[in-house]
């Protein structure tokens, strides 16, 4: 087996962990008189989540700008509206802004091994935006060797050439290059590019992500 060299990184729910929809769905009901249990709300966004991550709404090119992002993710949460009356756009200025995200506690020190052992590492995100600030803001841009954004390589997951961008970034080969995410079909389609691909379980709440596998597996690929 070719030793990994370098990893690649999906950002949201995989190294980051996003506020909680649930709450902030339930703080909008009562601001509109509209009463909602917790349990009800969480069912609302789990529902709402889902149904972004299906390949219908991947397709949508939500990704490739910032206008794009937010008229795409807001349609989806006006479907809520039937619940909450214009719980559209608030849901999406409160849960979708990257600075509300926060980073799992074991991403640090996952970044930190992997660094400590010479991998180059990279961050490959379907996002409207640089992430390297986000990154900075939380003291974990010194370990990111390179970030890939789908608007900037105007491709996204699970297209192979935002992949194969991300490689020649951190200068290796696809078979020498770990793929690290939550989504089956947006981050598998790494092994299209020839890439490795590690998928990280479900994962609910902000405990550890249980990255330390990401390591276990660099580790077994060099032994």
């Amino acid at each position: 087996m070719t030793p990994i060299q370098g990893v690649l990184f999906d950002w949201g729910d995989t190294l980051f962990a996003p506020p909680d929809a649930a709450k902030v769905i339930a703080e909008a009901a009562t601001a509109r008189g509209v009463a909602i249990s917790p349990e009800r709300a969480g069912r609302i966004w789990d529902e709402l989540w889902a149904r972004g991550k299906t390949p219908e709404e991947l397709a949508k090119g939500r990704d490739l700008s910032a206008e794009a992002h937010r008229t795409v993710w807001t349609s989806l949460f006006r479907t809520a509206e039937v619940h909450i009356p214009g719980i559209g756009g608030e849901l999406y200025d409160r849960v979708m802004d990257p600075v509300a995200w926060t980073p799992y506690p074991d991403t640090a020190p996952t970044l930190r091994a992997l660094k400590e052992r010479g991998l180059k590492i990279g961050i490959v995100s379907n996002v409207p935006r640089d992430l390297s600030d986000i990154f900075a803001r939380h003291g974990l841009a010194p370990w990111v060797d390179a970030f890939v954004h789908s608007f900037q390589v105007g491709a996204e997951k699970p297209d192979p050439r935002i992949f194969l961008a991300a490689c020649e970034r951190l200068r290796t080969e696809p078979t020498s290059t770990l793929m690290v995410g939550d989504h089956a079909v947006a981050d598998g389609g790494s092994v299209a590019a020839g890439l490795r691909f590690h998928l990280l379980p479900p994962h609910e709440g902000h405990g550890e992500r249980g990255l330390a596998t990401v390591v276990e597996v660099v580790d077994a690929s060099r032994s």
